[in-house]
């Protein structure tokens, strides 16, 4: 298996949908056309900003098509190709690799919640990088799934060669800090938010997976490339700054709001899909608000 670096930032991309709920493919192209004219190492589609819950089969496979012909060669495709079973996870990663995406990030499954302990998650992801024909990214993102794969169980996994890397949202240092201290070489973290990206970069972070890069690519590629070159008190007046718009379009206002920003910064965001909801006049105006004293829009 060829090498993949996972330095850098990747936008885990929304899915533009239009107003028939359809999935956008020709505003999805544009966007992806933007994100890559900016220092962002690649993208991720399919992640939870993708709404990838809320997408069939057949729309999964069209919008990583429609992802692949307009991501260019230099900007790494990382594709979301976690399912609840291990079969149709190595299924729709066979497909995302033929398709062309170079990575997988592959979310924990989680609706059997109770039965997803250590041993399950080692079924799962081992299998599915024995036979994956690309690099496999575990994704950690208890506050949707409800489940936290333990730091010992990473450390098990990174031992494969073709587990190459974790994208960790939980913001839990200490545990970023031991998967980093005792994991092999090859394995990579990604930051799971800008809100902790330089922390996490500071421990041996390569780079962040953050929804903020969608409407703020160039702040948090700059917060990256500081945290690199040991630049530590402009890194953390930067990471500061950069809190609460993150949070803003994360855990306040999620999807809906992030998408309402892209619109805003001259993306297009669109409508998310039901049962998600646009913001009402009130979110929208604090929302605004958030993005215009950080910068990220003007006043």
């Amino acid at each position: 298996m060829k090498p993949v670096s996972l330095s850098g930032i990747y936008p885990p991309i929304p899915t533009p949908f239009d107003a028939k709920g359809a999935v956008a493919h020709d505003r999805l192209a544009e966007n992806i056309a933007r994100w890559c004219a900016t220092p962002v190492a690649g993208l991720v589609v399919l992640g939870t900003n993708g709404e990838f819950v809320y997408l069939n089969d057949q729309e999964k496979l069209d919008v990583l098509r429609t992802a692949r012909a307009a991501i260019p060669k230099g900007k790494l495709f990382a594709a979301g190709t976690g399912c609840e079973s291990t079969r149709s996870t190595l299924q729709l990663t066979e497909q995302a690799a033929a398709i062309g995406a170079d990575a997988a990030m592959v979310i924990t499954p989680h609706y059997f919640k109770s039965r997803m302990d250590a041993a399950a998650m080692r079924r799962h992801f081992l299998e599915v990088a024995e036979r994956s024909p690309i690099p496999i990214t575990i994704y950690n993102m208890p506050a949707n799934t409800g489940v936290d794969i333990a730091a010992e169980t990473v450390i098990e996994l990174a031992q494969h060669p073709n587990i190459v890397g974790i994208k960790d949202s939980t913001g839990n240092m200490v545990k970023l800090g031991e998967i980093i201290h005792s994991a092999p070489a090859h394995f990579q973290v990604l930051a799971g938010s800008a809100s902790f990206l330089y922390v996490a970069m500071m421990l041996g972070a390569v780079g962040g997976v953050a929804a903020l890069a969608n409407i703020a690519a160039e702040q948090c590629c700059q917060l990256h490339r500081l945290a690199k070159e040991g630049r530590h008190e402009e890194s953390r007046q930067l990471q500061l700054r950069l809190i609460s718009p993150n949070a803003a379009v994360t855990t306040r206002f999620g999807v809906p709001g992030l998408k309402l920003a892209l619109d805003w910064v001259g993306y297009y965001g669109g409508p998310p899909r039901l049962p998600l909801a646009p913001l009402d006049g009130t979110q929208q105006a604090a929302l605004r608000a958030i993005l215009i004293a950080a910068g990220i829009l003007p006043v």
